[in-house]
C-alpha cells in the first residue's frame, strides 16, 4: 500500500463521518441551528411577530419550549428568541463538525503513515534476510561446483595412478619371467656343457 492510496483512504474515512450524527455530550435540550445561510428569528411563536435578528449557522441553542410550528430557543449570549423548529436539528452541523472531523483525520493519517512505515520496514528486513539467504544459496552453490570438480580430478588422479600401477605390475611380472627364465636357461646350458669338458688325469704319487 502507497502513502497516495492511505491519503485516499484517510479522506475516504473522514468523508465517510458526515453521513452520521456527531453523539453531542449536551444534555436533551441542546440543539443547533441549521447551516442554512440566514435564520431569521421572531419576537413570538407566529409569522406575525417582527423579525428581531438571525442566529449563526450551527450556533448550539437550549431548547426552552415549542409552539406550533415554532420553538423559544436561547442562545449562548442569554439572548431568548423564536426560531421555525424546522431550522433546529439534533446534531451539531457540518461546521462545527469538520474541525473534530479533521482531527480526526490527522489521527488516522498519523496512525496510517505509522502503520506505512512499520510495513515498509518489515518489507525492507525480509527483503535483506532474502538477499542474504540467495547470497548464501549462490556461494554453497559455487563451493558445490567446486567440490565436484576437484572430486573429478582426484577421481582422474586416481584412474591413472591405478593405470601405473596396473602397468608396473606387469612389468614385474614380466622381469620375473625374464630373470627365470634367463636363470633356468643358464642352468640347462651349463648342464649341457660340463659334462663334455675334459677331465684332468690325476697324477698318482710315487714313493719310490
Amino acid at each position: 500500500m502507497t502513502r497516495h492510496d492511505i491519503r485516499r483512504l484517510s479522506m475516504g474515512f473522514a468523508l465517510g463521518l458526515f453521513a452520521f450524527p456527531l453523539q453531542a455530550q449536551q444534555n436533551d435540550t441542546t440543539h443547533w441551528v441549521s447551516d442554512s445561510l440566514t435564520t431569521y428569528v421572531r419576537s413570538g411563536p407566529t409569522d406575525g411577530y417582527r423579525i428581531v435578528g438571525t442566529l449563526i449557522a450551527g450556533e448550539p441553542v437550549t431548547l426552552l419550549e415549542t409552539s406550533g410550528d415554532y420553538s423559544r430557543v436561547q442562545n449562548a449570549d442569554g439572548n431568548t428568541v423564536w426560531v421555525l423548529s424546522s431550522e433546529l436539528q439534533d446534531s451539531p452541523g457540518a461546521q462545527m463538525r469538520v474541525p473534530e472531523l479533521e482531527h480526526q483525520v490527522a489521527e488516522l493519517s498519523g496512525e496510517l503513515d505509522s502503520i506505512n512505515e512499520q510495513w515498509e520496514n518489515r518489507t525492507s528486513a525480509q527483503r535483506e534476510a532474502l538477499e542474504t539467504q540467495e547470497a548464501r544459496i549462490v556461494e554453497l552453490e559455487e563451493r558445490n561446483q567446486a567440490l565436484d570438480a576437484e572430486s573429478e580430478q582426484s577421481r582422474q588422479t586416481i584412474r591413472q595412478l591405478q593405470a601405473r600401477l596396473d602397468t608396473q605390475e606387469e612389468d614385474l611380472l614380466m622381469r620375473y619371467f625374464m630373470y627365470g627364465g634367463g636363470v633356468a636357461g643358464a642352468g640347462l646350458l651349463v648342464g649341457l656343457i660340463v659334462p663334455h669338458l675334459p677331465r684332468r688325469k690325476r697324477k698318482r704319487d710315487r714313493w719310490f
